[in-house]
């Protein structure tokens, strides 16, 4: 086993209490998620989406203030481009026909707030919103089936299902966590699960590869402590990638304005739930399969004698 470990941290010390906070979590996510749901945002439940346009630089507050009192208080309202464009997102409303929305809320806008001009209004309605629905749950189910796939084929099986479980696991929590909150789940926060289900894989791959690398080099027989060393050797690389990733989205979360902020919300949450199970929960998934050195065996290549 390599001796350039630059750390010499006991991480599967404490492996079984890791274990049992995963379990918790998980299991708390799935019981949130069956019991009341995702707060599903207007590309899933329909709505009417409207673009209004200011002489000058439009203040969200403002907008947010002129609406109070009025059937779409619960609107969401957010810039769309420049600082004159917004975009002012209706739920569907059971007091209210669809066909009245946009109209409607056109008026109460130009007429509260003078210099605003609405320039487009778009209808979202409920059969489209089931429909992305049930894609984006088939394109998330594609991704996690293919990324077992690769894995399968690029590790032994038991990397190939500890690399899947850790994925899994990061995506039901931020899921779960979304549920908690009542934030709301958009197209934007899919894509943000898409791309963390590539990084947990990314960091997933690094740590068992050099897990790997260390099962095949070292005369060490004690699995924990091939694990242990090797997840010492791969920390510095950890922690980098996890803080320059980590900076970009605070960045988004505060100046990226409000249709930037579920995404950066999921990503905030998905790379330290990422970055915690490459190392806590892909390990114990291998000690739980009795991983050993019999399993990265590389097997000898029978020579044919080919001598008449």
């Amino acid at each position: 086993m390599s001796n350039k470990a630059p750390f010499s941290i006991n991480f599967l010390g404490i492996r079984r209490l890791f274990a049992a906070l995963s379990i918790i979590l998980v299991l708390g996510s799935i019981g949130l998620l069956a019991t009341q749901g995702l707060n599903l945002g207007m590309d899933f439940t329909g709505g009417t989406a409207v673009v209004a346009k200011g002489e000058n630089e439009v203040i969200i507050d403002d907008v947010r203030s002129a609406l109070e009192g009025t059937p779409f208080e619960e609107a969401t309202v957010v810039r769309y481009g420049s600082p004159r464009d917004i975009s002012i997102r209706v739920p569907t409303l059971n007091d209210m026909p669809a066909d009245q929305v946009g109209p409607r809320l056109t008026e109460v806008v130009e007429s509260k707030l003078p210099g605003l001009t609405v320039q487009q209004v778009e209808f979202v309605g409920p059969q489209v919103g089931d429909e992305l629905r049930d894609e984006s749950g088939l394109a998330l189910l594609m991704a996690l089936g293919l990324m077992l796939v690769y894995v399968w084929f690029r590790f032994t099986n038991k990397f190939g299902v500890a690399t899947v479980v850790a994925l899994l696991h990061d995506v039901i929590i931020v899921l779960g966590l979304f549920s908690l909150m009542r934030w709301t789940f958009d197209l934007t926060v899919l894509a943000a699960v898409l791309a963390l289900i590539g990084y947990s894989l990314n960091d997933s791959i690094v740590v068992a590869d050099r897990i790997r690398e260390n099962f095949r080099d070292t005369r060490e027989t004690d699995p924990e402590k091939i694990i242990n060393g090797s997840l010492n050797e791969t920390l510095s690389r950890t922690i980098n990638t996890s803080f320059t990733t980590l900076l970009v989205l605070v960045a988004l979360f505060f100046f990226g304005g409000e249709v930037m902020r579920a995404f950066s919300e999921a990503l905030l949450v998905g790379i330290a739930v990422g970055t915690y199970s490459s190392i806590y929960v892909v390990t114990n998934m291998l000690f739980l399969m009795k991983v050993d050195k019999q399993d990265f065996i590389i097997p000898e290549k029978k020579e044919v004698d080919d001598m008449p």
